[in-house]
């Protein structure tokens, strides 16, 4: 019995066709990224062990050494090497990689992998390619990014068409992250959350930075173009629904940071079930508290 293959959620030659449009305009609206590459940066300075072949999978490739060259980190890390061209960028996971297995020590992936139609598969990918003891960290894009936009878009296509297609890609929730790694074969996942808002003076103001970024919608199957009057409609509904005081409106973004190792003989493990000499009550710190009443 054979597998089945993943659902095709994203189309990879639209969002080719994005990552192309926005070279040129990438540096008007990279805060996300240098955002992410921050959070991975400081990941590493906590790190204190070297990682001399290192290997940068982002989409938008660069930004993470250029936040690398300033940091302490630096000198323990490689020279990040892209690895791929546009098309295998466009869909992580969907190309063998052009590394053999166990070859390196750092995987760095930054605001790409939400785009994967197969996320624990890209995930395997790249544990495959790892050095035993080598490090992955990932940022995507959390299932809160672009509330606003998604819930003003659905209520103005309603109205104006009676029915709605999506148009904001569905983002994985930044709590199933640890999951995603542990499934992927990775020791010690961790996974959290960065939670940040952007003011805009409106609606087409925040497409423009989506569209510099090459991170507008690229879900896959017919989709219908927006009318100007359906825009136009979210964009009023977005300044009345959420708009501030003083007239800019807030879109919410979450980045979710993974970091995963390689299994290795030298890593801790988890103690056998029933062996924990501390209770878990004590090691949280927890005051607990009597139960009452009939049960």
């Amino acid at each position: 019995m054979t597998a089945s293959a993943p659902p095709l959620i994203f189309d990879a030659a639209r969002r080719r066709a994005r990552l192309a449009r926005s070279v040129g305009r990438f540096t008007e609206a990279d805060f996300l990224h240098r955002r992410a590459a921050d959070n991975a940066v400081l990941s590493l300075e906590a790190t204190l062990r070297p990682f001399p072949v290192a290997v940068d999978l982002s989409a938008q490739p660069g930004v993470f050494a250029a936040r690398l060259s300033g940091s302490d980190a630096a000198g323990r890390v490689g020279e990040a090497r892209t690895v791929g061209d546009l098309t295998t960028r466009a869909a992580p996971g969907a190309y063998d990689l052009d590394l053999q297995p166990g070859s390196t020590d750092l995987i760095v992936s930054l605001m790409t992998l939400h785009w994967a139609n197969d996320l624990p598969g890209a995930l395997s990918q790249i544990r495959r390619t790892l050095k035993p003891d080598g490090l992955f960290l990932g940022t995507l894009a959390g299932a809160g990014t672009l509330k606003e936009l998604r819930g003003v878009l659905t209520e103005a296509e309603l109205a104006e068409r009676g029915g709605a297609q999506a148009r904001v890609s569905p983002f994985a929730d930044g709590y199933d992250g640890a999951g995603l790694l542990q499934r992927a074969g990775f020791a010690l996942p961790v996974a959290d959350v960065d939670r940040l808002t952007v003011r805009y003076s409106d609606l087409f103001a925040l497409i423009r930075d989506l569209r510099a970024m090459g991170e507008t919608s690229v879900l896959a199957g017919v989709t219908r173009p927006l009318t100007r009057s359906i825009i136009t409609r979210a964009a009023a509904l977005y300044a009345e629904r959420h708009g501030d005081a003083d007239g800019r409106i807030p879109a919410t973004f979450e980045i979710v940071n993974l970091a995963g190792w390689a299994p290795h003989d030298s890593q801790p493990k988890p103690l056998p079930r029933g062996s924990a000499r501390v209770r878990l009550a004590d090691a949280l710190g927890v005051v607990e508290h009597g139960r009452t009443g009939q049960g």
